[in-house]
């Protein structure tokens, strides 16, 4: 990976191994921050990839894209209700993470569009195919991060024992200035990727 991810991973790394930290925080952190850079990534150039690959109008665009949203925090809700009622926050952070990550698989092998380009004229033949999968792929992702959003703060706290309020405080700190991170950093950087790939 770029070598700026690098050096933060192995600055979280030295913080937990000499500060006193859980082991486990390290990864907590490095989770929430690649999670949040992979969402807003996808949801920087989302609506061009409705309006330039799917061919749909602004009205049809604009109308997904906000309901994607809107259920990405309306999920939250079930997820909250699932952990604490049935699986509790890790098995429902591990289960709904790996349904988190088959939505981006889906989402990415949507956007190929040799898988239907049979006559290889750079057009897919049959976008039903990809908009089934895109669909899909949304669908998804809004319950994956459903899932992860209530209960990774709560259970990063769990980590930490009862004399280490000082630990646990800084880790709330930390842990927000990632997701923040994550998130300033992708809407920046998959613009600019975009950018670069699409004019060489």
């Amino acid at each position: 990976g770029p070598q700026w991810q690098v050096r933060v991973e192995i600055t979280l790394f030295i913080l937990c191994v000499f500060c006193g930290y859980p082991l486990s925080i390290f990864f907590i952190i490095v989770n929430e921050f690649c999670e949040r850079f992979s969402y807003y990534g996808m949801r920087a150039v989302l609506v061009l990839y409705f309006k330039y690959f799917l061919r749909w109008d602004d009205d049809l665009a604009t109308s997904i894209y906000h309901t994607f949203v809107a259920l990405c925090y309306l999920t939250p809700i079930l997820g909250a209700i699932v952990a604490d009622s049935w699986l509790g926050k890790f098995k429902t952070i591990i289960y709904l993470s790996i349904v988190y990550a088959v939505g981006q698989v889906a989402m990415a092998v949507s956007a190929i569009h040799d898988i239907t380009d049979a006559d290889r004229d750079g057009t897919p033949d049959n976008m039903t195919f990809h908009v089934a999968m895109s669909m899909t792929g949304l669908f998804l992702i809004a319950l994956g991060t459903g899932g992860i959003k209530p209960c990774v703060s709560a259970f990063g706290g769990d980590q930490f024992s009862d004399h280490q309020e000082r630990q646990r405080s800084t880790f709330f700190s930390v842990f927000y200035l990632c997701i923040n991170g994550g998130s300033l950093l992708s809407t920046i950087i998959t613009p600019l990727l975009r950018g670069k790939y699409k004019t060489s």
